[in-house]
């Protein structure tokens, strides 16, 4: 079922769904399983599955020289969501990006999702390389989401890269794709990243998942603005609980984000990443509940592969 379907039926109700990163390369999926179990009974429609683009690997060869290899530490992303979408029954979203992959390759993810049965994808232009300062696209990939939302819509027409087909049962996928409350960190004014993002409704995107935020205002100012603009489609708060000190310089240095001062002097006064962990559920349980009673469509958690606080800001909130 689509997320937009999962969302009417609703009539109102919010949500609860989650993301998740899948396991390193060489680990067991049952540590996923293990997380994700708890967290089952809040009855999610639709789980995420992130992406991660390709890293460089440096092999020191018999001569003394490096050989550069291309590696990607995280696969797989298709196919756990394949044993999620068996396993619980509900409906997963493979995180789609530009960076890192060609047209080709994306179309034939598209296709291999197509035929698990998928129904939604989630469409990122994805962050730059390490080594790069600045995102660069990838030499015959899309170079901006909304590049990529049209290649994904295309494919609801029979419309592929080099030939078109007539099909009754066409990859007519529910597309998501990323907001910024407080502007995305390339962007120079949240006017401009609005125009991007209008860009990719108007490519064909159906819904809108926000990067995470700390303040509520923040969210309801970009929704309320988002409106103005003419853009119309759900858009979905995403909320991350702080869990350990050191994201207070990494969030905002990553992201580019505001963090209240209360929510700062709170983390400050902790002794341990333990007090931590609990003043980020406080905090994430409180957001929870207004954005609730404000009617979100869906709240939406970054769980990172770890279940424990998220099942607790669930217990207080659903």
């Amino acid at each position: 079922m689509k997320i937009t379907e999962h969302i009417e039926n609703a009539k109102g109700e919010t949500l609860f769904s989650f993301e998740i990163v899948p396991p390193q390369k060489g680990k067991n999926i049952q540590d996923l399983y293990d997380n994700i179990d708890p967290l089952m009974e809040f009855n999610p429609p639709f789980i995420d599955v992130t992406t991660s683009r390709e890293e460089y690997l440096y092999i020191k060869k018999k001569n003394g020289l490096l050989e550069r290899k291309i590696t990607r530490m995280r696969p797989g992303t298709v196919g756990i969501c394949a044993a999620l979408k068996q396993r619980y029954q509900v409906d997963t979203i493979p995180h789609v990006l530009c960076g890192g992959f060609t047209r080709e390759e994306t179309e034939y993810l598209l296709v291999d999702c197509h035929y698990l049965g998928i129904d939604n994808v989630m469409a990122l232009r994805g962050d730059a390389m390490k080594h790069q300062r600045y995102f660069e696209p990838t030499n015959g990939g899309n170079c901006y989401a909304s590049d990529l939302v049209t290649q994904i819509k295309n494919l609801g027409v029979g419309k592929y890269l080099n030939e078109v087909i007539e099909s009754d049962n066409n990859a007519d996928f529910c597309v998501g794709v990323a907001g910024y409350p407080e502007k995305h960190l390339e962007s120079p004014s949240l006017t401009t990243d609005l125009k991007w993002l209008k860009a990719k409704v108007d490519a064909g995107a159906d819904y809108v998942v926000t990067q995470m935020f700390f303040n509520n205002q923040a969210y309801f100012d970009f929704v309320e603005k988002a409106r103005e603009a003419g853009i119309n489609v759900p858009i979905i708060p995403g909320i991350k609980p702080i869990a350990v000190k050191k994201h207070l310089q990494l969030l905002p240095q990553v992201f580019s984000i505001d963090l209240p001062e209360e929510l700062i002097a709170g983390v400050e006064a902790c002794k341990d990443n333990k007090e931590v962990r609990e003043v980020g559920i406080e905090w994430a349980i409180a957001q929870s509940r207004e954005l609730k009673a404000a009617g979100v469509p869906v709240l939406h958690y970054y769980s990172m592969g770890k279940s424990s606080n998220i099942q607790k800001i669930a217990e207080a909130v659903f």
